[in-house]
């Protein structure tokens, strides 16, 4: 599959100067959906589709890459790329948010204020996985997920990779709305493989900002390259949590 996404509307959102193309599917409260490197593959788009038949307007930003495009090491290469140089996406430095997040927040109330519900849902893969962390600034945003969340990357060696790999890619201004909004209940879904080294020590940091407002699911690795939980190394229960988590959260 290439191109547009066949039964998905497909336009183009605009907010703060940054413009991408967004497709849309289904009925009921709104899920954003933000794809992993290196895009909107055959593998997040299954995973989108059971979110739209479980009851869900779901959206899908293209932040980069080609609608239904296979995963392939070279596609993954290219759009690694644009990610590491996109002055959306804040890659390597610590204690900051991606600017990307307040698209994706103004996204988010955009397709709200159409839809309406409780609230809204929205799932991050990857290097998009602490997205929905950061869009919780917003007290529309009920039902976070976090699949992987890989930044910054941890990449270099000692202290610096360290501190990296322990980020969660929030400003510190960020972090204490995020941290208020925990404590008065509101919940964050988070999913990994334990040996996952993109994670890095993510999820002791969640549990130190979120406290009891944090749901860990830790899978067990089974091979090196175990990372991708809802799509490519796919792990049905843990799609099934997800879904049943958006449920819980949005529908009445």
């Amino acid at each position: 599959m290439s191109g547009e996404l066949a039964g998905w509307d497909r336009s183009a959102f605009t907010s703060g100067g940054i413009t991408h193309e967004v497709y849309r599917r289904g009925e009921g409260p709104a899920v954003v959906i933000v794809h992993e490197v290196p895009g909107i593959t055959p593998s997040v788009l299954r995973f989108a589709e059971e979110v739209v038949q479980a009851g869900f307007t779901v959206v899908m930003p293209l932040l980069v890459g080609k609608a239904g495009k296979e995963m392939k090491l070279p596609y993954v290469v290219t759009s690694l790329v644009k990610v590491c140089i996109s002055r959306e996406f804040t890659t390597w430095a610590l204690d900051r948010t991606s600017p990307v997040v307040s698209w994706l927040r103004a996204l988010a109330r955009s397709v709200h204020a159409e839809v309406g519900g409780r609230g809204v849902g929205a799932v991050g893969m990857c290097f998009s996985g602490g997205f929905a962390l950061g869009m919780m600034v917003d007290s529309l945003m009920v039902a976070p997920v976090l699949s992987q969340p890989s930044l910054p990357f941890a990449a270099g060696v000692g202290s610096g990779k360290a501190a990296r790999g322990a980020d969660l890619n929030l400003t510190p201004d960020d972090r204490e709305v995020i941290a208020h909004r925990a404590a008065e209940g509101c919940e964050v879904l988070g999913l990994r493989f334990t040996g996952d080294g993109l994670v890095g020590t993510r999820f002791d940091s969640l549990r130190e900002l979120l406290g009891d407002a944090f749901i860990a699911v830790d899978l067990p690795s089974v091979g090196k390259r175990d990372h991708s939980v809802l799509t490519e190394q796919r792990d049905d229960p843990s799609v099934t949590r997800v879904i049943e988590f958006l449920e819980e959260k949005l529908l009445v």
